[in-house]
């Protein structure tokens, strides 16, 4: 098995692709270990040194690394390691069936043309780079857009400028109502 590491805007995360399908249902974030004890693989990333956050996109593996860890090319192969010994041993990503984010209830028809818009262009580009973006809230009185930073995204020094110089822009572009994207924490 052959996985490739590109980097990311975030230095603090990189990007591993192992070539197959990782996480087809849905994008899944862990930012402890004990929220990774639902997933094999990303319970045994957490428990490698420097290892603060892991991401599943379709078809990657993010891994964040702490401000204090050792650099990358010494995490590199024990986080190499751990991905091939998952793959290979046929091991399901998760537990349980991961827990969704999905709102309950009708979008109004605003909230839904900003969620199209979000998941046909948005969230395709972010994926390149490692992360994602989520809708959280948008207020239909102030224009207000909020949306959550996943992965490679979050903490990223380029995602206030992503936010604004980027969606907010196509946002207001594609739907009138959104006067400002703000992200949240």
């Amino acid at each position: 098995m052959f996985i490739q590491t590109e980097p990311t805007p975030n230095p603090q995360v990189l990007k591993f692709l192992p070539g197959r399908d990782v996480a087809p249902q849905g994008v899944q974030e862990y930012r402890t270990i004990d929220e990774a004890a639902v997933s094999p693989l990303a319970e045994a990333l957490f428990e490698l040194e420097g290892v603060e956050g892991v991401f599943f996109g379709a078809d990657y593996v993010s891994v964040t690394r702490g401000l204090q860890a050792p650099d990358w090319t010494a995490m590199k192969a024990p986080i190499l390691s751990v991905i091939m010994d998952h793959f290979v041993s046929g091991a399901p990503l998760t537990r349980d069936a991961p827990a969704t984010a999905e709102d309950v209830g009708e979008d109004s028809e605003i909230v839904a043309e900003i969620k199209g818009l979000l998941d046909s262009r948005i969230r395709p580009a972010v994926a390149q780079d490692g992360g994602d973006i989520l809708f959280d809230h948008f207020d239909e009185e102030t224009g207000i857009l909020r949306l959550r930073m996943r992965g490679a995204c979050s903490g990223c020094p380029s995602s206030s400028a992503t936010l604004k110089a980027g969606v907010e822009q196509m946002m207001r572009h594609y739907v009138p109502e959104v006067t400002s994207v703000e992200q949240v924490v």
